[in-house]
Parts: structure tokens; sequence; C-alpha cells
């Protein structure tokens, strides 16, 4: 579509960003939980809620697939829309990283759907799912890198320093 995205790193509150879309790492139920999900739908409010359980009495009534995306209203929050994406949760003794790598991808393409130009992404499967950071970073910013997108800037929402610190490296 066009050239590969800028990829900027911010260390902060994804809740705060002013993009066209915020990508959440979301649980496959769509109806909010801990970490990113769950401040996402705080700070947004009951428009996202809403739009969710929409979708899950529609086309997912089973739940968003791990690696899939789904978008919603971003209600209060500083953007056009919020991408919900599940992401898989880290095993030892099962590669999940194609899932891992699908969550970025796919989500990209809603926000090509939705002629985002700014998409901001957390550290997806790095919180309570599990993902070693290091990895989880590689994966996120080689994903971006090889993606056929028309979103001019990726940036990645980091949350501390660990995670800032690991995606800095893949800068290289």
């Amino acid at each position: 579509m066009t050239d590969q995205p800028a990829i900027v790193l911010v260390r902060g509150d994804i809740t705060q960003q002013h993009v066209d879309a915020i990508v959440n790492a979301a649980n496959s139920s769509l109806l909010g939980g801990g970490g990113v999900d769950g401040a996402i739908h705080r700070r947004g409010g009951p428009d996202i809620l809403a739009e969710c359980r929409a979708l899950r009495a529609s086309r997912y009534g089973r739940g968003l697939p791990t690696g899939q995306a789904v978008a919603t209203t971003a209600g209060n929050l500083d953007a056009g829309h919020v991408i919900h994406t599940v992401g898989p949760v880290w095993s030892a003794t099962e590669d999940r990283s194609a899932l891992l790598a699908s969550c970025y991808r796919e989500s990209l393409r809603v926000a090509d759907e939705l002629a985002a130009r700014t998409v901001a992404f957390p550290a997806i499967s790095t919180g309570i799912y599990g993902w070693p950071i290091d990895d989880g970073a590689r994966i996120a910013v080689e994903t971006v890198r090889a993606a056929d997108t028309a979103v001019a800037e990726v940036r990645f929402v980091l949350f501390d320093e660990p995670a800032y610190t690991a995606f800095a490296a893949q800068e290289h």
C-alpha cells in the first residue's frame, strides 16, 4: 500500500494517546478485563462495552478468536476507534509466535479498513499472558515493519521501563 509506517516508542498510558486508533489487548470475551483492556474500557466508557456486547451477540458469540481483530468506537478516548485483538498466552512447550504476529497484522488490516493513519499498540501478550518482553518486542516490531499497510505511524505505548528498553533494542 505505502512505505512502512514510522515506528515511535512512547513510555506511558495508552489511554492518553491522541491517535486514529488504539489497539486493545483484549480477552476473547471482549467484555473488559484487567491491564490494558480494563484501562481502555474504564477510560473509554460504556459505549465501547455496548459495541463489544453487540459484537458478541452477532458475529462473535463464542468470543473473538486469538490472533483476530475487530473495531469499535473509542467512546471517551481521544481516538477514532479501538481495535480489539486477542493475544496468545505464552507457552514454553508450544510456539505461538504466529498468533502473536497475527494480532499486529490483523490490527493493521482493520486500521486500513478504517483509514486510520496513526495507531497506538500496547505490548500485546507481555503482561498477564506471560509472553517474554524481549521476544514480544521482536515479534511486534518485525511484524509491523513487514506489514503491507497504509498506516503512517505505529506508536508502541509501553507501560514501564523494561518494556520500553526491550522495544528500543529492536530499532537496530
